[in-house]
């Protein structure tokens, strides 16, 4: 499996991947995660009664801004031409918490994977900054990569 890990050069130094003779495709990428809460959080939230305001709409203007920012936060990504994100925010009775959907698309020589998980993570996160107040506790869980298609590895879709 090393021998596959595309960062590291054949000495093991982490490197970035030269994408350069890659073909420009349609590449989108869609991760999940969700947070956890106390229901008398979860019902600030659904209400609308969150001091800080409307927590939703802010964490899913924080996840489409934190996909455009991927490249400043993980060391080895390419900075992407972004074409879209959406990031929808699902409040969840049965966890109770909010489930988190982000999907990125883009049309370039590598995949939107990272930008994905990002932006669904800062969104998860930013409730969790919105909410502290009143519960400490939350849990940002279960993220990763639902649907990755385009380029040469081509579709995957978990399970």
């Amino acid at each position: 499996m090393a021998d596959k890990l595309t960062h590291f050069d054949a000495k093991g130094d982490a490197h970035m991947v030269d994408v350069g003779d890659k073909a420009v495709t349609d590449r989108i990428a869609t991760a999940r995660c969700n947070i956890k809460m106390l229901p008398e959080t979860f019902d600030i939230i659904a209400e609308g009664r969150a001091k800080k305001g409307d927590v939703l709409g802010v964490a899913r203007l924080a996840g489409i801004m934190a996909a455009k920012r991927t490249a400043d936060l993980i060391p080895l990504c390419h900075p992407l031409p972004i074409t879209k994100v959406a990031v929808e925010l699902t409040p969840n009775a049965a966890l109770p918490g909010i489930d988190v959907e982000a999907t990125v698309k883009t049309t370039g020589q590598t995949g939107v994977e990272m930008e994905a998980l990002t932006a669904a993570n800062i969104a998860a996160l930013t409730v969790y900054d919105m909410c502290k107040a009143v519960d400490k506790g939350m849990v940002v869980s279960d993220l990763r990569v639902v649907l990755k298609d385009g380029g040469k590895s081509g579709r995957f879709e978990a399970k």
